[in-house]
């Protein structure tokens, strides 16, 4: 998997291998083989590689994009999957999205909208504190 995620990637952000290879400080024939499958990175050209590619070395090495049309994340971005909104307009947030961010139940939730980029959804305590913060720094 490792393999066509380095493509796909590579691909992505329009690199050729010579390209990446150059930037990791190997040869092309080696990028090609990790992309083949014929050899996988070694930790150090791993960590490399999801520094060159802007991903996480977790989604660089597990990334799977079977199910969805959506590429590879760069990283500190996160695809959780998808939600169904209830008759209510509820919505359960995946669990994995919620010890990311450290969301517990009882947390208050501000939920921000744009019309052209969508919708936002932050700890409301975490908004406040930055809030504060800038009111502070404008008192000055």
């Amino acid at each position: 998997m490792i393999g066509s995620n380095i493509q796909s990637r590579r691909k992505m952000i329009g690199l050729t291998q010579e390209q990446l290879a150059e930037c990791l400080g190997v040869s092309r024939q080696t990028v090609t083989k990790w992309e083949t499958g014929e050899s996988t990175p070694d930790l150090a050209n791993a960590g490399a590689l999801a520094e060159a590619l802007d991903v996480s070395l977790d989604a660089l090495v597990g990334y799977d994009p079977q199910g969805t049309v959506l590429p590879m994340p760069p990283r500190g971005k996160h695809l959780f999957g998808t939600v169904t909104v209830g008759e209510r307009g509820q919505i359960v947030i995946p669990k994995q999205a919620r010890e990311l961010f450290g969301i517990e139940a009882g947390d208050a939730l501000l939920v921000l909208g744009d019309e052209e980029q969508g919708l936002a959804i932050l700890k409301a305590d975490e908004f406040m504190d930055r809030v504060s913060m800038l009111r502070s720094m404008v008192d000055r």
